[in-house]
């Protein structure tokens, strides 16, 4: 079974941490109950991450993908929670798991940002028009790993580890 785990920074500020509980919540009712969805916080806050690893686990996940809640590629979403999943996912032999890269530059994003300064969207970006390199440069480098033009297709996606 497959399972999604989500994963932030964590935060002092419990609202912080309830907002993740939510998104959660959201995409567990879009994925449906044969997925499980859970979340956890790299730091601050609990469950950590190798508790909600064990929580997929324990709900009979034996795929988890790993999605760190960050908008940007950086240290923590391309080296500590890849690191950090990889020891949870020791306790765990035979479980697969996969690193997302973090949100990037989507057209989802672009179009929350204009919704929420009150725009309409002028020109819609769908498909193969939205995955390019958005960089002036199109140096497909400035994103890192949430370069959407670099990303492979969904079905040509690799688990990182098999731990068994």
């Amino acid at each position: 079974m497959k399972a999604i785990l989500l994963v932030d920074h964590g935060s002092r500020k419990r609202e912080a941490n309830d907002m993740l509980v939510c998104m959660a919540n959201l995409v567990q009712a879009m994925a449906g109950p044969d997925v499980i969805v859970r979340l956890a916080h790299m730091e601050l806050s609990e469950p950590s991450i190798g508790a909600g690893f064990s929580s997929c686990v324990e709900a009979d996940a034996t795929e988890v993908t790993v999605f760190p809640y960050m908008l940007s590629p950086g240290r923590h979403s391309t080296a500590d929670i890849p690191r950090m999943v990889a020891e949870a996912a020791l306790e765990h032999p035979g479980v697969t798991f996969t690193v997302t890269p973090a949100f990037g530059v989507h057209e989802k994003l672009g179009e929350i940002i204009l919704d929420r300064a009150g725009l309409a969207i002028d020109v819609d970006f769908h498909g193969t028009d939205a995955i390019r390199c958005w960089d002036p440069a199109c140096s497909t480098t400035l994103c890192g790993d949430a370069c959407r033009a670099k990303q492979p297709a969904e079905s040509e996606v690799a688990v990182t580890s098999d731990l068994s």
